[in-house]
C-alpha cells in the first residue's frame, strides 16, 4: 500500500434511529481526521441498504433501532458485505447488548460517551484487523473470561433456557433482583423478564414457590446437617 493510500480517509456510514443523535455524530465525525461520512441511516434495514449501495469501510452502528435492530443489521452486513466492518456505538454496555453484537460480527464496541479520538482509534483498529473496543468493554470481556462457567443441569426442566435456570438458581440462593443483575452483568429489567418467563413456563407465582421448585427438581441441594 502506498503512502497516499494509507492516508485515504475511512469511508463511514452512521446508523442511529434518533435524528438529533445521528446528526450530532455525523457532525462530530466531519471534524475528525481520517474519516469521511458517506451516508447516514435511521434503522438497520436502511444501514444494510446503504452498505450495499456505498460499500463503506465501516458502519458506526446503534443497537436499539426499529424495524431491524443493530445486531441483526450487523449480522446481515457481515454476511453479505464482508469488506465492511462494524463498530457498535451505543448507550448500552450490558452483557445482553455486548455479546450478541460481537457474536453477530461487530469488531468494535463503543459507548456514546466516547470521545472523537476514541472513535478514530476504533475505526483505525478494525480496518487494520484489530478489535476496536472501549476500555470498559475490554475490562468486561476479561472479567467474563475469568468467570467460572455457571453450572446448569444437563436438561433444564419445563423448557427453561440456561439463563432462566441460572436466574432460578440465584433466586433459590436468596439473591434479590438487583443482586442477580450485578452477578449476571445485566439490567434489573432483564432479570425481571427472565423471572416472568420462568414463572410462566413453570406455573410459579412467587419467589417462595420458585425456591421450593428448585429444590424439588434437584437443582439445589438442601444444606447438610
Amino acid at each position: 500500500m502506498t503512502e497516499a493510500e494509507e492516508r485515504k480517509p475511512a469511508r463511514v456510514v452512521v446508523a442511529d434511529d434518533q435524528t438529533v443523535v445521528r446528526e450530532g455524530i455525523v457532525m462530530l465525525l466531519g471534524l475528525l481526521p481520517g474519516i469521511e461520512v458517506v451516508g447516514a441511516a435511521g434503522d438497520g434495514d436502511e444501514a444494510v441498504q446503504l452498505v450495499a449501495e456505498l460499500a463503506p469501510d465501516v458502519v458506526l452502528m446503534d443497537l436499539r433501532m426499529p424495524r431491524c435492530d443493530g445486531v441483526e443489521a450487523t449480522r446481515r452486513i457481515r454476511a453479505e458485505h464482508p469488506g465492511t466492518q462494524v463498530v457498535v456505538l451505543t448507550t448500552y454496555a450490558d452483557d445482553e447488548s455486548l455479546f450478541p453484537a460481537l457474536r453477530a460480527g461487530a469488531r468494535g464496541y463503543l459507548t456514546k460517551d466516547a470521545g472523537g479520538d476514541e472513535i478514530v482509534r476504533a475505526v483505525e483498529s478494525v480496518l487494520s484487523g484489530d478489535a476496536g473496543l472501549s476500555p470498559s468493554v475490554q475490562r468486561r470481556l476479561l472479567e467474563r473470561l475469568s468467570e467460572p462457567e455457571p453450572v446448569a443441569p444437563v436438561e433444564a426442566p419445563d423448557g427453561l433456557t440456561a439463563r432462566e435456570t441460572e436466574v432460578l438458581l440465584l433466586i433459590a440462593e436468596g439473591f434479590s433482583n438487583q443482586e442477580i443483575a450485578r452477578k449476571l452483568h445485566v439490567s434489573t429489567a432483564t432479570v425481571k423478564t427472565h423471572i416472568n418467563n420462568l414463572f410462566s413456563k413453570t406455573g410459579l407465582k412467587d419467589r417462595a414457590q420458585a425456591v421450593r421448585y428448585a429444590f424439588g427438581k434437584g437443582l439445589v441441594r438442601p444444606p447438610a446437617g
